[in-house]
């Protein structure tokens, strides 16, 4: 047993100001671990909470309880109630996030979008470079494109662009949410190969797959999040068994 994530009793409640309060609990008591080389596959309809959970776990929102530790450096760190510095080493060294959407700064070229992760860990330049084109040219980026802003890029690219920065780096811990959503068969078995060798290396991933082949294909195991009335008795919030 090498668990390299615990979650326990996480919570997470969003409060509707323009809707006089109205308090919605999106996660109840979810509780679960990850280990190394292992994929935990969150399931489960749409607005069931598990980008809220990835969200969460990775610190773009406060959990309104519970505790999330992950093995930094070789130590169990809480993430909850931890400083801005400590996540944000967290960030850079050991919880890797994919989300759907890739953000970036206008007019920076794509192969340094990619490489930033590898150069914000001190990587040689030639070194992050070579990884860069390694990972465009396998998620079929065309290199006439690469010194070209991923702004301008149709929506389908630009999440291949997303992926490359997201495997620039090896992470102890990755978190994916949908990653191969609207990708076309080539490019979602390349994605689910990064996957499997980001497994194989010893990563323990979490990831949301509307895709069922691409379920069936990583999971080890599912978490499966069902529905939670809220305090509002709004239906669509989120609860998981234990695993």
């Amino acid at each position: 047993m090498n668990p390299l994530i615990e979650v326990r009793g996480l919570s997470k409640t969003f409060t509707l100001h323009p809707q006089n309060g109205v308090v919605l609990k999106v996660l109840n008591d979810v509780s679960f671990s990850v280990q190394g080389g292992e994929c935990l596959v969150l399931h489960g309809h749409s607005g069931a909470g598990k980008s809220t959970l990835l969200r969460t776990v990775y610190g773009n929102y406060l959990p309104a309880g519970g505790s999330i530790r992950v093995k930094h450096h070789e130590r169990w760190l809480e993430l909850v109630g931890a400083s801005p510095r400590e996540v944000l080493q967290v960030r850079q060294h050991t919880v890797g996030y994919v989300s759907q959407f890739l953000r970036v700064i206008p007019r920076v070229s794509t192969l340094d979008v990619v490489m930033e992760p590898a150069l914000a860990r001190g990587w040689k330049r030639d070194v992050a470079t070579a990884r860069a084109e390694h990972l465009l040219s396998r998620l079929n980026i065309a290199p006439h494109l690469w010194q070209l802003a991923p702004s301008t890029f149709s929506g389908g690219e630009q999440q291949r662009v997303n992926i490359a920065r997201g495997f620039m780096v090896p992470w102890p811990i990755m978190l994916l949410d949908e990653p191969t959503a609207s990708l076309d068969e080539r490019n979602r078995h390349e994605v689910l190969a990064l996957i499997t060798e980001a497994k194989q290396a010893g990563a323990a991933v979490m990831g949301i797959f509307h895709d069922r082949l691409a379920r069936e294909a990583l999971a080890d195991r599912v978490l499966d999040m069902t529905p939670l009335q809220a305090i509002d008795e709004s239906p669509c919030l989120t609860e998981k068994q234990p695993c």
